[in-house]
C-alpha cells in the first residue's frame, strides 16, 4: 500500500517508538492534512500533544473495536499480527501494514539488498553497505539495524544501493528486491510468530514471497537447503567449497585464497561466515567481490556484538547483548576457546530449550556461568544438574550489578567477562542497547562509548 492511498481513509498508528514516529512524520510530509490516530503509551502520548497537531488524535487504551474504527492501522514491528487484539481486528476487516512495508511500496531509484537472518543480519548488511562504498556506490544502510526506512523516504539524491536489514517481523512486507541475503535459522521470536514452523515460513518470505532476482544462501542450514524458491530467483550459495567459504583461517572464493580472515576486525567465525555471505551479494549484485574483500579489515564492528569494552585488572569485559538465542552464546563462547570465561546469560523466557548451551558446558567447562533474569532460574538449574563442581562456578544474580561482581570474583585478575544472555532483553530493559550499556556502566566503563551505530544513513 502506497502512502498515497491513505488519503481519506481512517488511519491509525500503533506504538509511538522510532518506527512509528518514522511512519508520522512520513504521513505528514505526504498528507498534511490526513487526520491520523495514534494509539501510543502515556509516556509517549505528552510530545504528541505538545505537536498541537488538529488532525491528531491520541489515545491510550487500545483493543479490537478501537483497532476497527479504522480502515488501515500502520502497526510498529514489535506488535504481532497473531495475537490478539491484532488477530481480531484483522478478521474484522481491519488492513495492518508496517512501516517497512510502505517504504516498498513506493517507487525508488536504487538497487535493493535486504538481508535476514536468526543471527548475524546486522553485520552483514553493515559490511555489505561498507563494500559497497569501497567501491564508490552511494549506499544506504537502513531498517532494523536502527533506522527505519521511511525516514530515508524521498532522500534526494537517491542511493545507488540499498543495503537493508530486515527481521522477521518485517520480511513479509519486502518487494521489488535484487538481491535477498539468508545467513541461518534457529528458533526465535516464538511468542510473536507463535510457533517454530510460522516463524520460519515468515523469515523465508523474503525469498518465497518477495521472490528476489537472486537468493544468497548459507549452503549449512538445512532449512535452506531444502527451501523452494520462486522459479524467477537463482540461488547463489555461501559457506560452499565451489563459493565463499571459511577454510583454515581464510575467507576463501572456490579454490582461491582471497582474504587472511585473522587480520579482520570481527571475532569468530560466524562473521567471517557473514563475510562470506556479504562478498555473495556484492557479486550476486554484478560488483567484483574478490577485489572488494581486502576493504572488510577497515570495516568498525557494530557495537553490543562481541564488542570488546576494554579491560580492567587483566580481566577484558565483551559486550555481547545483542545475543538473544542459546545459539548465539554458544558462538559467542567459541569465539573465546583456550581462555577463562564467566559468562553472564539469562533474560526474558520464551520458552526456547537451553539443551543446546548446556550440552556445550558440559563438554567444554568455561570458568563460571552467571545466571539471571526471567528465565536465570531455569537456566541455572539445568546446569545445576551437570554437578561440574569444582570445575566451575555457577550463581544466580538478581540484577546486573550483582551479575559482574560475580563473574569478576570468579574470575580474579585474568579471563573475559562475557555479557551474552543467548535472551530477550524486555522487560527488564526497553531493548538490548540498554541492557549493554547497563553492563558496561557496571563493569566500569562509560555507556555512552558504546552505542552508535557507524555507518547509519546514505553515504
Amino acid at each position: 500500500m502506497r502512502i498515497s492511498e491513505l488519503e481519506g481513509k481512517r488511519v491509525a498508528i500503533w506504538g509511538y517508538g522510532r518506527e512509528g514516529r518514522a511512519a508520522l512524520a512520513a504521513l505528514r510530509w505526504r498528507l498534511p492534512r490526513q487526520p491520523v490516530t495514534v494509539f501510543c503509551s502515556p509516556d509517549e502520548a505528552e510530545p504528541l500533544r505538545e505537536m498541537q497537531d488538529p488532525a491528531l488524535r491520541i489515545e491510550i487504551a487500545v483493543d479490537a473495536d478501537a483497532l476497527c474504527e479504522h480502515e488501515v492501522v500502520i502497526k510498529s514491528p514489535g506488535i504481532s499480527p497473531y495475537a490478539s487484539p491484532a488477530a481480531d481486528a484483522a478478521l474484522r476487516g481491519v488492513r495492518f501494514v508496517g512501516g517497512s512495508g510502505l517504504w516498498f511500496a513506493e517507487p525508488a531509484a536504487g538497487k535493493r539488498v535486504a538481508v535476514t537472518g536468526t543471527k548475524g543480519k546486522s553485520t552483514t548488511t553493515a559490511l555489505i553497505a561498507h563494500l559497497l562504498r569501497a567501491a564508490g556506490q552511494r549506499t544506504a544502510l537502513a531498517g532494523n539495524i536502527g533506522l527505519p526506512l521511511l525516514e530515508l523516504l524521498d532522500v534526494q539524491p537517491p542511493p545507488d544501493v540499498w543495503a537493508i536489514e530486515l527481521s522477521s517481523y518485517q520480511t513479509g512486507e519486502a518487494s521489488a528486491l535484487d538481491v535477498a541475503v539468508v545467513l541461518n535459522l534457529f528458533p526465535e521470536h516464538l511468542d510473536w510468530h507463535g510457533s517454530e514452523a510460522r516463524y520460519y515460513a515468515d523469515k523465508l518470505a523474503l525469498v518465497t514471497k518477495a521472490a528476489p532476482r537472486v537468493a544468497v544462501f548459507n549452503a549449512a542450514d538445512p532449512v535452506l537447503a531444502e527451501l523452494e524458491v520462486p522459479p524467477t530467483t537463482r540461488v547463489a550459495w555461501f559457506n560452499l567449497a565451489d563459493g565463499w567459504h571459511v577454510r583454515e583461517g581464510s575467507v576463501y572464493r572456490g579454490e582461491r585464497a582471497v582474504l587472511d580472515a585473522r587480520s579482520l576486525p570481527l571475532p569468530g567465525r560466524h562473521n567471517r561466515l557473514n563475510l562470506c555471505a556479504a562478498l555473495a551479494a556484492i557479486e550476486a549484485l554484478g560488483l567484483d567481490a574478490v577485489k572488494l574483500a581486502p576493504a572488510a579489515l577497515s570495516f568498525r564492528p557494530l557495537p553490543h556484538r562481541l564488542q570488546t569494552l576494554g579491560t580492567r585488572n587483566g580481566v577484558e569485559a565483551v559486550n555481547d547483548s545483542i545475543a538473544t538465542t542459546p545459539h548465539a552464546s554458544i558462538a559467542a563462547l567459541d569465539c573465546f576457546r583456550g581462555r577463562r570465561v564467566a559468562i553472564l546469560v539469562g533474560g526474558y523466557d520464551r520458552g526456547l530449550d537451553w539443551g543446546v548451551f548446556v550440552e556445550r558446558i558440559a563438554a567444554e567447562p568455561v570458568a563460571a556461568v552467571i545466571t539471571m533474569g526471567q528465565n536465570g532460574p531455569r537456566v541455572y538449574e539445568k546446569l545445576r544438574t551437570l554437578a561440574l563442581g569444582d570445575r566451575m562456578v555457577l550463581a544466580e544474580a538478581a540484577e546486573m550489578e550483582e551479575a559482574v561482581k560475580l563473574g569478576l570474583q570468579a574470575l580474579g585478575t585474568d579471563g573475559v567477562l562475557l555479557l551474552s544472555p543467548g535472551a530477550p532483553s524486555f522487560p527488564r530493559y526497553l531493548d538490548y542497547v540498554a541492557r549493554g550499556r547497563h553492563f558496561a556502566k557496571a563493569a566500569g566503563f562509560d555507556p555512552d562509548q558504546i552505542s552508535a551505530i557507524p555507518g547509519l544513513g546514505v553515504a
